[in-house]
Formats: structure tokens, sequence, C-alpha cells
């Protein structure tokens, strides 16, 4: 409750009783807000064992700049994550309601201004001769004529009006953050399916070599099967081993057009607008990504922000339900003219004026009060229990995402010791197959186990590019906070 520093003026004794018995009046209305409510706690960076804010490091700069899919090196990626960024219907409804939350708080922000209105009307009327209206008007026919300008004015005594502005930004607030929030998804989104596609394409890649050096051994067989070097049971695995292959390319070929198609819907086209897309794996580039994480880096995710405004909002969503317990005081004027008989409503005679003053006691509205304030209180603890998970989520994103970098790290390097080996063994065994000192069985086994290698070399490749794309979405994409410049527009 605001408190006045009041001085003692000279007035008659009647004047005085007056003033006495209106301050006695709003004391007494001022109905009781019941026990205190203590509000959820939110969560700390040190309860999440998060260091303390610090300086983005330098391994994390490409991770944390609005455009961080550049540093993937690809143009044909910064073209698609632009045109997506550009039209995609997402994002024109996130802006959708951004451009009614910021309608809102401009309404709110005309709480306190003086509002004014002009009416005119006029009327044909016949008046009853057995009603309420003497003679001579009862029981003849009159033409009756009014126009006025009114002025109302609600001062905000006790900080309603000011709450209710400051939650409806809070809103529009988080409604900003939101649409950032999709923005970076979004483009995260469009990055992972282009390393998706290139995986894919890597893949048939190998699936094609795999099918050319079966379609080799086949020949080799038949040629060692005509020679007597073979019976027809190497011919036989040989042979059937051609439709498995050839199968695994028609798979990666169903796949590789859909992941067209859904980056095409992505990037807001149709869905065969993508169809000649062919990314290559080995053109994209890896960032360097932090061994740890500060809070200022989770700080930067718009979903965290969006979050932290609704909590604010809901704050300020109590402070006016506080505010619904003290008098409300409203003043209005009219003036204007009023007339039975438009002949004589432009005369000085019709005119007519007039004030106001009203004031509002919640005397006996104690328990609607009270019901309505525990309603926002419990909103409050909603919105924060909503921004503690936001964070945990947030924490455990950008964790598993560097715990998943720094393992495939290690992973690369035994990954790529193991093909090298598969590759060897294959040449041996099929240099000892060629030379009659080694069966079929052997050269399939061993082939089988450079399949898998070189495809687990492509998957490797393609996750860890995915991570460090799923880790950039997880720090915020490298968007800038600009909420609290965000004002509402009236006019």
């Amino acid at each position: 409750m605001t408190f006045f520093t009041l001085r003692t003026p000279v007035v008659r004794p009647a004047l005085g009783a007056a003033t006495a018995l209106a301050a006695a009046l709003v004391l007494a209305g001022c109905a009781s807000q019941g026990p205190a409510h203590t509000p959820l706690t939110t969560l700390a960076a040190t309860d999440l064992g998060l260091d303390a804010p610090a300086a983005a490091p330098a391994d994390a700069a490409a991770l944390t700049t609005p455009t961080w899919w550049t540093a993937l090196g690809d143009a044909q990626l910064d073209q698609l994550v632009a045109q997506a960024l550009a039209g995609h219907p997402s994002l024109a409804a996130s802006q959708a309601r951004l451009d009614k939350a910021l309608a809102l708080a401009a309404a709110s922000s005309t709480a306190t201004d003086v509002h004014g209105t002009l009416s005119a009307d006029a009327t044909r009327q016949r008046y009853t001769a057995h009603g309420m209206v003497p003679a001579p008007i009862a029981g003849h026919t009159y033409n009756s004529g009014n126009l006025q300008a009114g002025l109302s004015w609600s001062p905000d005594l006790f900080g309603k009006h000011a709450a209710e502005l400051q939650a409806a930004l809070g809103q529009a607030r988080a409604a900003q953050a939101d649409r950032a929030a999709a923005a970076t998804q979004l483009a995260a989104q469009v990055a992972r399916n282009y390393v998706a596609l290139a995986r894919l394409l890597a893949q048939r890649e190998v699936a094609a070599r795999t099918l050319a050096q079966r379609q080799s051994l086949l020949e080799l067989s038949a040629q060692r099967t005509q020679a007597g070097l073979d019976s027809q049971v190497e011919l036989t695995q040989a042979q059937a081993a051609m439709p498995d292959a050839r199968t695994q390319l028609e798979m990666l070929d169903e796949q590789i057009s859909l992941a067209r198609r859904t980056l095409a819907v992505l990037c807001a086209q149709a869905p065969d607008a993508q169809q000649a897309l062919s990314p290559r794996l080995s053109a994209l580039h890896m960032q360097a990504v932090p061994d740890v994480l500060g809070a200022d880096l989770l700080g930067r995710r718009p979903d965290v922000v969006a979050a932290r405004w609704r909590v604010e909002a809901a704050t300020h969503g109590i402070d006016v339900a506080k505010a619904d317990f003290y008098p409300d005081v409203n003043l209005s004027a009219f003036i204007g003219l009023n007339a039975l008989g438009l002949d004589q409503l432009f005369q000085a005679s019709s005119r007519q004026i007039g004030v106001t003053p009203a004031l509002r006691l919640p005397i006996f509205d104690g328990p609607r009060l009270r019901a309505q304030l525990r309603g926002t209180q419990a909103d409050l603890d909603a919105a924060i229990a909503q921004y503690n998970g936001t964070v945990l989520d947030a924490v455990k994103q950008a964790g598993d995402a560097i715990t998943s970098v720094q393992s495939l790290q290690r992973q690369h390097v035994l990954q790529q010791e193991a093909l090298a080996k598969a590759e060897r063994a294959y040449d041996f065994a099929v240099q000892r197959y060629q030379a009659g000192l080694g069966n079929q069985i052997s050269v399939l086994n061993t082939e089988s186990q450079l399949i898998t290698q070189r495809r687990l070399a492509v998957d490797l490749q393609a996750r860890a590019l995915d991570t460090r794309i799923a880790l950039a979405a997880a720090l915020g994409g490298g968007w800038s906070d600009d909420t609290p410049q965000l004002q509402p527009h009236p006019h």
C-alpha cells in the first residue's frame, strides 16, 4: 500500500469531519488478503553444478554466434537455413503470438490515460397517456436528441495498472524469446537434417562400393568355377550376396528421397523442390567445443529467458490481485446537449454537464478476492516450476552434447584403427583367394567386417557433426537477449 505524508489544512469543521469519514471508509474498504504465501525457489547456477558466469571460452565462439551454422563451412546449408528462417509457417505463428502479446501490453499501457467518448443519438417516440410521463407529453409523439462528450480517468493509487502493464510486458517479452527459441530450433532442424542427408549419401557410396566388390567377386568366382578351381557352392554364395547389396541400395535411395523432402518442407518449399540436393559429409567442418559449461552460456538460451519472463509476469499478476483488495477510484465527467424536440437541441438551455466521482470499496468481496489471489499465487508457483524444469533440461541437453562429443572423439580414433586393419585384412583375403590359397567364405567374412567398419566411420562422422549442432542449439544458438528493450506501442 502507498503511504502519503499529509499536512494538516485549515478547514471548516464540517469539511474536516467529511475528510475523516472518507479516510475511515477507505481504510475499512481494504479487505483482508489472508495468510502470506511463500513462492517456490528458483534454481541457481550453483545448484546445477555450473561455473560462475564468465566470458564464453574461445573454443565455444563458433557455437555462440547468431549464425553458428556457418561454422560448418557449407554455403548450400547457409542458403537452406536462410530460406527456412525467412518463410517457415512456425516462425510466422510465433510472430503472430508476439504481435498479440504486444497489442495486449499496449492496451494495458493506456489504463491510466484519460479516455474520451463522443456520442450522438436521436429518437422518435410516442409516449403513453397512462404512464409516468405527464401531460402535455403523455399521449403524443415527439422527437428527442442527445449529443454528449465524456471524459473518464482512473488514477493508479495502489499500483494496479502499473502491475498490469508489467505483467503484460512480461508475457510479451516471453513471446519474443519464444520466437527466438523457435528460430533456433528451426535452424538446428535444418542443419541436423542436412547432416543426416549427407550421412545417407555417404552410406550409399559405401553400399555402391560394396555392390561393386561383390560383383567383382562374383565374376572371379564364375571364372574359377569354369576352371574347376571352385565348386558350385562358392559360386552360389557369390550370387546370393548380390540381392542383399542391391536391397541396401534401394533402402538408402528411399531414405535419401524422404530426407530431401523433409528438408524442402523445413525450408517452406514444395516437398520435391530439393530432389537434387547432395551434400557431402566430408565437406562439413567440425567445431571445437568447451570442456565445461559456464552459467553465462546457458543464459543465452531463449527458452530459459522466456520462462524467466513468465515468472516475472506471474509475480506482477500477484501485485494486480493484491491491488484489488484496495479501494478503486474512478473520475468521469460529461458535457452535452439534450432536448425533447430536435428544434431545441442546439439551444443554450439544452446543455447538460456533470461530474461523476466513483469509489469502489471491496467490503464484502473478501472471499472472492482471496480465492483470486490464491489462483495467481499458484500461477507463480507453476511458472517457477516451469522455469526450473527448463533450466534442468537446458543443463542436461548441453551436458549430454558435450559428453557425446568427447566420447565420439575417442571412438573416432579407435574406429579409424579398426578400419585400417579391416582394409588390410580384406586385401589379404582377396590376394590369397586369387592365388588359390584361401576360400570364398573367408573373403566374404572379411568383406562383411570391412563394410561394417566403413558404415561405422560414416555414422561416427555424422554423429560428431550432429552433436555439435545439438550443442549449439542447447547453448541458445548465439541469441542475444533483447527482450528488456521491448516496449508497447499503443499509437
